[in-house]
């Protein structure tokens, strides 16, 4: 096999058809690495749940995610198969087990290296979770992170070694697009200062302070619609249906601004989403909890050079910095309102912190993206080789 080549290489993670963050992540990647001439069109193991999905050609296993013995199974499989490099996605709430444990059990079972790609860093962990995360950190052969603040904590609470970890952005979908003016005028909002947050709906996501903030906005500024868009997450509408939707649409008519805020109650599409994205003016992410350690909703803003106005989650910290965007005071619907108004009320500023936000957004495309892990893919392969060589 020619050097500097890696024919199959599979990544763990859950995947379309089941709607969630890491599913859209691993099939944009994957899409991405296509496009990469030394890498073959990449597998996936899929962690499927009690649903019923209707995967592509591109899964060619499953994982039944509380079934422990199907992880063992799944890394016997490999073991056996062309498969040279696994890249396990991880997030607490997708593998079985107490915080996820079963990953572990597909780890210690694999003969050949893995990745190991963190969309959540928990600063302060429960037990569990950090000896979860510290034991398959111990046997990744890299460790990637989207955020280089979380370097610290991988080290410090994790017992990483940092020569393992990389920092690679979370990537965006790149589309041509029309003015914003025209998608404005398009979607029945010419004239409009538009604000904006989509995503799976959760309590964890402080809309309702976004809400009061857009409340206080519109006082001043008639001109002003806030979208809320996305649908409820299936784990929050599983458990209690449209409650939270309910209790927000609730304060919306208590604030009397039935038409400044409009829901979008649906999963949308990738090229929805970076439509609204382009028509918006204001991106606001009014998050309850600090220690998010990547947003890919946030990414896609920054991507498509938004401002951006955000509670300061370490994601939102590091991506608004030097002058990108504005943070504003958890569970605080003033701090937030002040921030909007600033915004909408300095238009020179706001063009200054949009063409800051778009620079680094250039950089995030998935195109570029796939090169950086194409590059450490090689490289780990590469190491691995040459160990096997020595030993033998």
């Amino acid at each position: 096999m020619a050097v500097n080549r890696i024919r199959n290489v599979a990544f763990l993670s859950t995947y379309p058809s089941r709607e969630c963050g890491l599913a859209t992540f691993t099939q944009d990647l994957a899409r991405a690495l296509d496009e990469v001439d030394l890498i073959d069109s990449p597998k996936v193991i899929a962690i499927s749940d009690s649903n019923e999905y209707n995967y592509s050609d591109r899964v060619i296993m499953e994982i039944s995610q509380h079934d422990r013995e199907s992880y063992i199974k799944a890394a016997k499989e490999i073991n056996k198969s062309d498969i040279e490099l696994v890249v396990i996605e991880h997030e607490y709430g997708i593998f079985g087990g107490t915080a996820g444990e079963y990953i572990l059990d597909f780890a210690k079972n694999l003969e050949i290296p893995f990745v190991t790609t963190l969309h959540t860093v928990l600063p302060s962990p429960g037990e569990k979770e950090k000896e979860v995360l510290k034991e398959l950190g111990k046997m990744s052969s890299k460790v990637v992170t989207m955020a280089k603040n979380t370097k610290p904590i991988l080290k410090d609470v994790y017992e990483m070694d940092l020569s393992k970890v990389e920092v690679i952005h979370h990537g965006v979908p790149y589309r041509i697009l029309e003015s914003r003016e025209k998608l404005k005028e398009k979607h029945g909002f010419s004239d409009k200062n538009v604000i904006s947050t989509f995503g799976l709906l959760s309590p964890g996501k402080g809309l309702e302070y976004g809400i009061e903030a857009v409340a206080k906005v519109v006082e001043e500024h008639k001109d002003v619609v806030y979208l809320i868009l996305g649908q409820t997450h299936p784990a929050i509408k599983k458990e209690s249906g449209e409650e939270y939707r309910e209790k927000l649409i609730d304060k919306v008519n208590q604030l009397g601004i039935k038409e400044h805020v409009i829901f979008i109650d649906k999963y949308l599409s990738k090229d929805e989403i970076i439509q609204y994205l382009r028509l918006s003016d204001i991106y606001m992410t009014p998050y309850l909890g600090k220690d998010q350690a990547v947003s890919g909703t946030l990414a896609y803003a920054v991507g498509y050079g938004r401002v951006i106005v955000s509670t300061p989650y370490r994601y939102a910290e590091e991506m608004l910095s030097e002058g990108r965007g504005l943070l504003a005071e958890f569970k605080n619907a003033d701090s937030l309102a002040e921030k909007l108004k600033y915004v909408i009320e300095n238009p020179k500023e706001k063009q200054e912190m949009e063409s800051k936000t778009l620079s680094l957004g250039r950089t995030m495309m998935w195109e570029d993206i796939a090169k950086q892990y194409v590059k450490m893919f090689i490289d780990t392969v590469e190491k691995a080789r040459l160990k096997d060589t020595r030993v033998v």
